[in-house]
Protein backbone atom coordinates (compact mmCIF):
# COMPACT_ATOMS: atom_id res chain seq x y z
CA UNK A 1 0.00 0.00 0.00
CA UNK A 2 1.86 3.24 -1.06
CA UNK A 3 1.35 5.82 1.66
CA UNK A 4 -1.36 3.41 4.14
CA UNK A 5 -1.15 3.93 7.91
CA UNK A 6 1.00 0.80 7.75
CA UNK A 7 2.23 -0.80 11.50
CA UNK A 8 0.73 -4.02 12.58
CA UNK A 9 -2.48 -4.95 10.48
CA UNK A 10 -5.88 -6.17 12.30
CA UNK A 11 -7.45 -9.61 13.16
CA UNK A 12 -9.27 -9.20 9.99
CA UNK A 13 -9.55 -12.88 7.84
CA UNK A 14 -6.87 -12.91 5.19
CA UNK A 15 -8.07 -12.01 1.23
CA UNK A 16 -5.82 -12.07 -1.48
CA UNK A 17 -5.28 -9.40 -3.84
CA UNK A 18 -7.74 -9.21 -7.10
CA UNK A 19 -3.88 -10.52 -8.98
CA UNK A 20 -3.82 -13.04 -6.82
CA UNK A 21 -7.04 -14.18 -6.89
CA UNK A 22 -7.66 -13.70 -10.53
CA UNK A 23 -3.82 -15.91 -11.15
CA UNK A 24 -5.78 -18.72 -8.43
CA UNK A 25 -8.93 -18.81 -10.37
CA UNK A 26 -7.10 -19.23 -13.78
CA UNK A 27 -5.63 -22.30 -13.34
CA UNK A 28 -8.72 -24.30 -12.25
CA UNK A 29 -10.51 -22.66 -15.31
CA UNK A 30 -7.27 -23.74 -17.97
CA UNK A 31 -7.89 -27.69 -16.47
CA UNK A 32 -11.56 -27.25 -17.63
CA UNK A 33 -11.01 -25.71 -20.57
CA UNK A 34 -8.36 -28.78 -21.80
CA UNK A 35 -10.58 -31.15 -20.58
CA UNK A 36 -13.31 -29.81 -22.68
CA UNK A 37 -11.12 -28.76 -25.84
CA UNK A 38 -7.56 -30.99 -24.95
CA UNK A 39 -6.42 -29.34 -28.87
CA UNK A 40 -6.52 -26.08 -27.49
CA UNK A 41 -3.52 -26.95 -24.69
CA UNK A 42 -0.79 -25.09 -27.07
CA UNK A 43 -2.91 -21.65 -26.45
CA UNK A 44 -3.61 -23.09 -22.24
CA UNK A 45 -0.04 -23.42 -22.18
CA UNK A 46 0.91 -20.14 -23.68
CA UNK A 47 -1.57 -18.31 -21.03
CA UNK A 48 -0.57 -20.44 -17.62
CA UNK A 49 2.64 -19.61 -18.88
CA UNK A 50 2.48 -15.77 -19.03
CA UNK A 51 0.26 -15.58 -16.00
CA UNK A 52 3.56 -17.63 -14.08
CA UNK A 53 5.47 -14.86 -15.93
CA UNK A 54 3.44 -12.01 -14.62
CA UNK A 55 3.88 -13.30 -11.22
CA UNK A 56 7.21 -13.92 -11.49
CA UNK A 57 8.21 -10.09 -12.63
CA UNK A 58 6.15 -9.04 -9.19
CA UNK A 59 8.00 -11.20 -7.36
CA UNK A 60 11.10 -9.33 -8.02
CA UNK A 61 9.72 -5.70 -8.06
CA UNK A 62 9.95 -4.74 -4.56
CA UNK A 63 7.45 -1.64 -4.48
CA UNK A 64 4.84 -4.11 -6.22
CA UNK A 65 1.24 -3.84 -4.60
CA UNK A 66 -0.09 -6.16 -6.89
CA UNK A 67 1.35 -9.51 -4.24
CA UNK A 68 -0.16 -7.76 -1.14
CA UNK A 69 -0.32 -5.15 1.40
CA UNK A 70 3.35 -2.97 0.77
CA UNK A 71 4.10 0.35 2.55
CA UNK A 72 6.00 1.47 -0.60
CA UNK A 73 5.96 5.21 0.95
CA UNK A 74 5.43 6.97 4.18
CA UNK A 75 1.37 8.11 4.48
CA UNK A 76 0.44 11.01 3.27
CA UNK A 77 0.36 12.99 7.05
CA UNK A 78 3.87 12.01 7.49
CA UNK A 79 4.81 13.43 4.40
CA UNK A 80 2.63 16.36 5.33
CA UNK A 81 5.02 16.75 8.38
CA UNK A 82 8.16 16.78 6.07
CA UNK A 83 9.18 13.65 7.31
CA UNK A 84 11.49 10.71 6.01
CA UNK A 85 12.69 7.62 7.11
CA UNK A 86 15.71 5.84 7.31
CA UNK A 87 15.95 2.18 7.03
CA UNK A 88 19.07 0.15 7.46
CA UNK A 89 19.16 -3.29 7.01
CA UNK A 90 20.96 -7.10 7.68
CA UNK A 91 22.39 -6.24 11.31
CA UNK A 92 23.34 -5.59 13.75
CA UNK A 93 27.04 -5.61 13.20
CA UNK A 94 28.97 -5.29 16.35
CA UNK A 95 31.50 -3.02 14.34
CA UNK A 96 29.22 -0.72 12.37
CA UNK A 97 26.23 -0.63 13.79
CA UNK A 98 27.32 1.18 16.97
CA UNK A 99 29.11 3.81 15.08
CA UNK A 100 25.92 4.19 13.44
CA UNK A 101 24.31 4.63 16.62
CA UNK A 102 26.74 7.67 17.63
CA UNK A 103 26.03 9.06 14.07
CA UNK A 104 22.41 8.81 14.63
CA UNK A 105 22.87 10.50 18.06
CA UNK A 106 25.29 13.37 16.92
CA UNK A 107 22.51 14.38 14.30
CA UNK A 108 19.27 14.20 16.39
CA UNK A 109 18.33 11.70 14.06
CA UNK A 110 15.77 8.19 14.19
CA UNK A 111 16.00 4.87 11.83
CA UNK A 112 14.37 1.94 11.49
CA UNK A 113 16.66 -0.90 11.68
CA UNK A 114 16.03 -4.55 9.63
CA UNK A 115 18.25 -7.04 11.87
CA UNK A 116 18.59 -10.47 11.20
CA UNK A 117 17.16 -12.92 13.68
CA UNK A 118 20.21 -14.99 14.12
CA UNK A 119 22.57 -11.83 14.19
CA UNK A 120 20.27 -10.63 17.19
CA UNK A 121 20.55 -12.92 19.21
CA UNK A 122 24.26 -13.29 18.61
CA UNK A 123 24.20 -9.49 19.79
CA UNK A 124 21.35 -9.26 21.61
CA UNK A 125 23.02 -5.75 23.83
CA UNK A 126 23.60 -3.99 20.80
CA UNK A 127 19.92 -5.08 19.85
CA UNK A 128 18.71 -3.47 22.93
CA UNK A 129 20.81 -0.46 22.94
CA UNK A 130 19.10 0.26 19.51
CA UNK A 131 15.74 0.36 20.97
CA UNK A 132 17.13 2.11 23.94
CA UNK A 133 18.40 5.43 21.82
CA UNK A 134 14.43 5.55 20.52
CA UNK A 135 15.02 3.63 17.21
CA UNK A 136 12.87 0.80 16.26
CA UNK A 137 13.93 -2.49 15.67
CA UNK A 138 12.07 -4.55 12.48
CA UNK A 139 12.06 -8.11 11.17
CA UNK A 140 14.68 -9.05 8.26
CA UNK A 141 14.42 -12.66 8.39
CA UNK A 142 15.68 -15.35 10.88
CA UNK A 143 18.09 -16.26 8.54
CA UNK A 144 18.42 -13.32 5.55
CA UNK A 145 17.70 -16.67 3.27
CA UNK A 146 17.15 -15.60 -0.68
CA UNK A 147 15.27 -18.67 -1.28
CA UNK A 148 12.52 -18.08 0.81
CA UNK A 149 10.56 -17.66 -1.49
CA UNK A 150 10.92 -20.68 -2.95
CA UNK A 151 9.68 -22.39 0.63
CA UNK A 152 5.94 -21.31 0.28
CA UNK A 153 3.72 -20.46 2.80
CA UNK A 154 5.36 -22.75 5.72
CA UNK A 155 9.22 -21.62 4.67
CA UNK A 156 7.64 -17.78 5.09
CA UNK A 157 6.06 -19.13 8.08
CA UNK A 158 9.18 -20.41 9.28
CA UNK A 159 11.64 -17.75 8.26
CA UNK A 160 9.49 -14.52 9.47
CA UNK A 161 7.89 -16.23 12.41
CA UNK A 162 11.21 -17.23 14.14
CA UNK A 163 12.80 -14.06 13.46
CA UNK A 164 9.51 -12.01 15.03
CA UNK A 165 9.74 -14.21 18.19
CA UNK A 166 13.64 -13.78 18.34
CA UNK A 167 13.34 -10.08 18.38
CA UNK A 168 10.07 -9.74 20.34
CA UNK A 169 12.93 -11.98 23.05
CA UNK A 170 15.69 -9.58 22.77
CA UNK A 171 13.95 -6.53 23.17
CA UNK A 172 10.46 -6.66 24.63
CA UNK A 173 8.52 -4.96 20.96
CA UNK A 174 7.36 -7.57 18.92
CA UNK A 175 7.90 -5.76 15.23
CA UNK A 176 5.84 -4.25 13.39
CA UNK A 177 6.86 -4.30 9.71
CA UNK A 178 8.96 -6.87 7.47
CA UNK A 179 11.71 -6.23 4.72
CA UNK A 180 12.00 -9.14 2.60
CA UNK A 181 15.68 -10.49 1.67
CA UNK A 182 16.89 -8.63 -1.39
CA UNK A 183 12.90 -7.36 -1.60
CA UNK A 184 11.98 -10.76 -3.34
CA UNK A 185 8.73 -12.51 -2.67
CA UNK A 186 5.82 -14.42 -4.18
CA UNK A 187 2.18 -14.16 -2.94
CA UNK A 188 2.99 -16.95 -0.23
CA UNK A 189 4.72 -13.88 1.73
CA UNK A 190 1.28 -11.43 2.22
CA UNK A 191 -0.91 -14.80 4.19
CA UNK A 192 1.78 -15.29 6.41
CA UNK A 193 2.84 -11.59 7.31
CA UNK A 194 -1.10 -11.47 7.77
CA UNK A 195 -1.10 -14.10 10.39
CA UNK A 196 1.81 -12.56 12.70
CA UNK A 197 0.11 -9.40 12.58
CA UNK A 198 3.19 -7.79 9.73
CA UNK A 199 3.04 -5.27 7.13
CA UNK A 200 5.66 -5.48 4.32
CA UNK A 201 8.05 -2.79 3.99
CA UNK A 202 9.75 -1.59 0.94
CA UNK A 203 11.56 1.84 -0.01
CA UNK A 204 11.26 4.78 -2.39
CA UNK A 205 15.42 5.11 -2.82
CA UNK A 206 18.26 2.90 -2.39
CA UNK A 207 22.05 3.46 -2.30
CA UNK A 208 23.41 0.05 -3.08
CA UNK A 209 25.57 0.81 -0.16
CA UNK A 210 26.21 -3.31 -0.31
CA UNK A 211 27.90 -2.87 -4.12
CA UNK A 212 29.13 0.17 -4.44
CA UNK A 213 32.25 1.88 -2.46
CA UNK A 214 32.15 5.21 -3.71
CA UNK A 215 30.37 7.13 -1.05
CA UNK A 216 29.60 9.72 -3.58
CA UNK A 217 27.84 7.61 -5.97
CA UNK A 218 25.79 6.09 -2.84
CA UNK A 219 24.64 9.48 -1.78
CA UNK A 220 23.91 10.99 -5.04
CA UNK A 221 21.51 8.11 -5.90
CA UNK A 222 19.93 8.87 -2.24
CA UNK A 223 19.84 12.27 -3.01
CA UNK A 224 18.34 12.20 -6.66
CA UNK A 225 14.87 13.43 -6.51
CA UNK A 226 14.17 13.22 -2.71
CA UNK A 227 11.04 14.32 -1.11
CA UNK A 228 9.37 14.00 2.00
CA UNK A 229 7.66 10.99 2.96
CA UNK A 230 10.44 9.04 1.14
CA UNK A 231 11.82 5.63 2.57
CA UNK A 232 15.78 5.46 2.03
CA UNK A 233 17.37 1.93 2.49
CA UNK A 234 21.19 1.38 4.01
CA UNK A 235 23.03 -1.18 5.07
CA UNK A 236 24.96 -1.60 8.10
CA UNK A 237 25.48 -5.35 8.06
CA UNK A 238 27.00 -6.53 4.80
CA UNK A 239 27.87 -3.23 4.00
CA UNK A 240 30.79 -2.20 1.24
CA UNK A 241 33.85 -0.91 2.01
CA UNK A 242 35.61 2.50 0.46
CA UNK A 243 38.84 2.49 -0.62
CA UNK A 244 40.48 2.82 2.53
CA UNK A 245 38.24 0.37 4.25
CA UNK A 246 35.96 2.17 5.98
CA UNK A 247 32.28 1.02 5.95
CA UNK A 248 30.53 2.71 2.73
CA UNK A 249 27.18 3.27 5.20
CA UNK A 250 29.45 5.50 8.07
CA UNK A 251 31.06 7.85 4.80
CA UNK A 252 27.34 8.49 4.14
CA UNK A 253 25.61 8.76 7.27
CA UNK A 254 26.67 12.18 8.06
CA UNK A 255 26.12 13.57 4.73
CA UNK A 256 23.04 12.46 4.24
CA UNK A 257 21.82 14.14 7.51
CA UNK A 258 23.17 17.33 7.17
CA UNK A 259 21.35 17.48 3.87
CA UNK A 260 18.35 16.65 4.89
CA UNK A 261 18.45 19.01 8.10
CA UNK A 262 19.26 21.58 5.01
CA UNK A 263 16.35 20.38 3.21
CA UNK A 264 14.00 20.29 6.65
CA UNK A 265 13.29 16.85 6.71
CA UNK A 266 13.04 15.16 9.62
CA UNK A 267 14.15 11.52 9.86
CA UNK A 268 11.76 9.19 11.83
CA UNK A 269 11.07 5.41 12.81
CA UNK A 270 8.43 4.04 10.56
CA UNK A 271 6.05 3.26 13.28
CA UNK A 272 6.52 6.92 14.25
CA UNK A 273 5.47 7.94 10.90
CA UNK A 274 2.76 5.16 10.26
CA UNK A 275 0.92 5.99 14.16
CA UNK A 276 -2.47 6.66 13.42
CA UNK A 277 -2.61 8.92 16.38
CA UNK A 278 -0.14 11.27 15.21
CA UNK A 279 -1.62 11.02 11.94
CA UNK A 280 -4.91 12.13 13.25
CA UNK A 281 -2.94 14.77 15.47
CA UNK A 282 -0.51 16.16 13.69
CA UNK A 283 1.88 15.71 16.36
CA UNK A 284 5.22 17.14 15.48
CA UNK A 285 8.39 14.99 16.08
CA UNK A 286 12.30 15.82 17.18
CA UNK A 287 13.71 18.04 14.52
CA UNK A 288 17.07 17.03 13.97
CA UNK A 289 19.73 19.54 13.79
CA UNK A 290 22.71 19.91 11.42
Amino acid sequence: MDGDGGGSRGRRSWRPTPFVAASAALHPLLALLLAWQWHWWPVLLAVLVADHAAIAAQSLWPRSRLLGTNLARLPAAAAARDEIAITIDDGPDPEVTPAVLALLTRHGAKATFFCIGERAAQHPALCRAIVAAGHAIENHGQQHRHDAPLLGLAGWRREVGDAQRELTAITGRAPQFFRAMAGLRNPWLDPALHGLGLTLASWTRRGFDTRSADPDRVLARLLDGLSAGDILLLHDGHAARTGGGEPVILAVLPRLLGALAARGLTPVTLACACDPDRNRSGAEPHRPHL
